[in-house]
């Protein structure tokens, strides 16, 4: 399989010159990183789903089919929409609607959320985190294959021969599962035979090659076809090493801490964070330094889809421009051209 490149973003509220940027700006800039992303040749543009004061998108799908009116080429994807706490049939009608507007470039990335605010915002309970999910799963499945559905399950009501509209023009919507490197995670996308996209933000990208090798042996053990796997991952691609760390480091800090905060981690120090640029998953620097790292990790996992995190709390936006920019001008052809020099494990 061909390896395909993408950005993502969780429209982090970001820095302007008077002070955190409102939520309709953030909005519009993130439209702005689709259609830029779009024009210089990068393969995807995923957006995440949050439901906090940090966080500007609430509804990806959306501004999905806001820049799907200003691209024509790159697949738009949720990264991931928290269908614990959301209706399998309306995110199927959402994202096969956003599929019509954008003629077939539509991608759901399904995941439980490591946020979890939209549950009590929709009356859920986190006490049934994993039935909902593995529940909705289950009947998300059968929808997206496009016909009538029949099923039934404890978290919503029944559905017999039910068709859902509107129907898509190409069956199957293209869906991903979004997967934190638990193995009943891994075992249960390969068993619903959907694309795997690995969420690796801190530690050894190497370290999930175990999770790699048990997605595509219980693949093989349930006699489905090989499916793509997908790294996610934040980073920052500036004109120098040098730079890309000065630029990121301030932003990506208070997010980092913010979070902390509520989970009880230590504040970021500097040493730990130019630790994980060089040993773990924070892909921050030049671009050629950057591709090597991005390469390396292709290499190492033997994914055919990595998706680079641009974003990172108050990074302002023209550095994200920057970072889009540089990424598929330079970044992306440079992988390419490393990868067809030594090409990935398999």
């Amino acid at each position: 399989m061909d390896v395909a490149f993408g950005v993502g973003t969780f429209g982090d509220v970001t820095a302007g010159p008077d002070g955190p940027v409102p939520h309709a700006q953030v909005v519009r800039d993130v439209v702005e990183e689709a259609v830029l992303a779009d024009g210089v040749g990068v393969d995807a543009f995923a957006l995440g789903e949050h439901h906090r004061d940090d966080f500007a998108v609430t509804a990806p799908e959306v501004v999905l089919a806001a820049a799907a009116a200003r691209t024509s080429r790159i697949l738009l994807a949720s990264g991931v929409t928290v269908l614990s706490s959301d209706d399998p049939v309306r995110v199927f009608e959402r994202f096969s609607t956003l599929d019509a507007i954008s003629d077939g470039r539509a991608e759901v990335q399904l995941g439980r959320g490591s946020f979890t605010e939209s549950f009590p915002l929709f009356g859920f309970d986190l006490r049934d985190y994993e039935v909902l999910f593995t529940e909705k799963l289950d009947l998300f499945a059968r929808l997206r294959e496009g016909g009538p559905v029949t099923w039934s399950g404890t978290v919503r009501a029944p559905l017999t021969d039910q068709e859902v509209f509107p129907r898509l023009a190409s069956a199957p919507l293209r869906t991903w599962v979004g997967v934190g490197g638990s193995p009943e995670s891994v075992v249960r996308a390969a068993r619903y035979g959907l694309p795997m996209m690995l969420a690796i933000i801190g530690g050894s990208p190497a370290r999930f090659r175990p999770y790699v090798d048990l997605y595509r042996r219980a693949l093989t053990e349930l006699a489905l076809p090989a499916l793509p796997v997908g790294v996610h991952s934040p980073g920052h691609v500036g004109a120098t090493d040098e730079s890309a760390r000065e630029e990121f480091f301030a932003g990506y800090r208070a997010m980092r801490d913010r979070i902390g905060r509520e989970r009880g981690w230590s504040p970021l120090g500097r040493e730990e964070f130019d630790d994980e640029i060089a040993h773990g998953s924070l892909y921050v620097g030049s671009a050629e330094t950057v591709a090597r790292k991005i390469a390396g990790t292709v290499r190492t996992l033997g994914v055919q889809r990595f998706d680079l995190k641009v974003s990172a709390g108050t990074l302002p936006h023209a550095a994200i421009m920057g970072s889009i920019e540089r990424y598929g001008a330079v970044v992306v052809p440079l992988v390419r051209e490393l990868l067809a020099e030594q090409p990935a494990a398999r």
